[in-house]
């Protein structure tokens, strides 16, 4: 693009000014989008706790696509053992995810990119995020998200106390 100056005026043509600015915008547009990390989330149509995790996502700046068809058969095509299930299965960044891990420990996962399936909160631990509503009076138990290794065992990835 080539953009003629007005030395008299010190100023671009406004018409090149906004030719320069949304070609800019459109360049850096689709790079600005990719930035929020995209989950896909699978679970029962009528679980709460799911929904509410999935809300907690959102609010630490996932952008979620929800599959209300159950996670089961997800768990398995993600290569998440039985052993770690949970509720509700999500895919976010080529990792898997089960159950209530909260979306800090997924950004870290995401920005450390181990070698790795994903992680897992098994079971439904009261105080984990969407399992911590009012139904549950403040209670917090103590869990930890498990790193779930390509040959299907676990570490410890982050203790929550």
């Amino acid at each position: 693009m080539n953009m003629q100056y007005d030395r008299s005026q010190g100023k671009v043509p406004r018409r090149q000014a906004l030719i320069a600015g949304l070609l800019v915008m459109a360049l850096a547009g689709p790079s600005l989008a990719q930035s929020r990390p995209i989950a896909k989330v699978w679970k029962d149509p009528s679980c709460g706790c799911c929904k509410d995790w999935v809300s907690h996502l959102q609010g630490a700046g996932f952008d979620v696509q929800v599959l209300d068809t159950g996670n089961t058969a997800a768990r398995t095509r993600l290569g998440i053992p039985q052993k770690y299930g949970s509720c509700h299965t999500a895919q976010i960044g080529g990792y898997a995810i089960e159950g209530h891990v909260p979306a800090s420990d997924i950004q870290r996962l995401l920005r450390e990119a181990p070698q790795a399936i994903g992680l897992a909160a098994p079971g439904m631990p009261v105080g984990s995020p969407g399992m911590d509503g009012p139904a549950y009076g403040g209670r917090k138990d103590a869990y930890d998200v498990l790193l779930i290794g390509k040959n299907g065992s676990s570490t410890v990835y982050q203790s929550h106390r």
